[in-house]
């Protein structure tokens, strides 16, 4: 047998069995005897004790390891790494032998990844509509008083004054004219676009407006003598159609022209007639 470095006794020629350690084939082996000789030292000869006494452990059989059980065929533990010449090595959990029997459970089903949630959709901010365009909203107009209705009023009296100045000029009938004792005023209101200014004869469809033939009958007043057109200003015009006499304003005893309008106004004095003065009048109704 070969003796490695160590002192081991090894079987095979190459490697020590026990350490594993190259052997130098020009060493010699140790004596069968077994037998130390007195020069080698102590240690060395406890060694090579101890390697003996594993080598005739390894002649009786393989020592099974303290880890895991597997037989031990050479230092160190196929199965486990243990070290059978020092005593130690990576351990091994000690389980209980598995029962060939009985199938190994499966391994838990893993569970699937969470599934992210759904990204919530958003909705578009609203765009703010542009304002209506238009036309400006009509702003109703504040109802204000209505303005009062103008009322025009002719005044008829039997003018003496008037009556003198047709006397003095002694016309082809005035040495027959005489003015009445008793001619009560009248107000007639002027209600129509044109106020007829005459006497009434059975011949005319309606009387004149203002009908001058009422008692006293003036004798000086033609059928249609004079006429009072209204404007739409509220103010009124004179026109004498082409009467006998004529038709004079306010103490003139110059008549006015034939079919011309003449303006009128408030408080202006209409001659008609031998007599007959027509004041204008104008006010406001009640």
């Amino acid at each position: 047998m070969a003796s490695c470095p160590n002192g081991h006794t090894s079987q095979a020629s190459d490697y020590c069995d026990v350490c594993g350690e190259r052997i130098d084939p020009s060493a010699s082996a140790s004596p069968s005897g077994g037998g130390m000789g007195a020069s080698e030292p102590r240690a060395a000869q406890s060694h090579r004790a101890q390697s003996q006494a594993r080598t005739t452990s390894a002649q009786a059989g393989p020592t099974p390891c303290p880890d895991c059980g597997t037989p031990g065929t050479d230092r160190f533990c196929e199965a486990c790494g243990y070290d059978f010449a020092t005593g130690g090595g990576k351990p091994t959990p000690r389980t209980a032998p598995a029962n060939p029997s009985t199938p190994s459970p499966p391994p838990p089903p893993t569970p699937p990844p969470p599934t992210p949630p759904a990204p919530t959709p958003t909705q578009p901010a609203p765009t703010p509509s542009a304002p209506a365009t238009g036309p400006p909203p009509v702003t109703p107009p504040v109802p204000t008083a209505p303005a009062a209705a103008t009322v025009w009023t002719a005044v008829v009296t039997a003018d003496r004054d008037y009556y003198n100045s047709v006397i003095a000029e002694e016309g082809p009938d005035s040495a027959s004219l005489t003015f009445p004792p008793y001619a009560p005023e009248r107000r007639i209101p002027l209600a129509e676009r044109e106020i007829r200014i005459g006497r009434r004869s059975s011949a005319q469809q309606t009387p004149p407006e203002i009908d001058l033939r009422e008692p006293p009958e003036d004798p000086g007043i033609s059928h249609v003598h004079a006429v009072l057109l209204a404007k739409p200003d509220g103010t009124w015009t004179l026109v004498d159609p082409g009467s006998t006499n004529g038709t004079c304003l306010n103490g003139s005893m110059e008549p006015i022209p034939n079919n011309v309008e003449i303006g009128v106004s408030d408080g202006d004095r209409i001659h008609v007639g031998a007599w007959t003065t027509i004041t204008l009048i104008r006010g406001e109704a009640t």
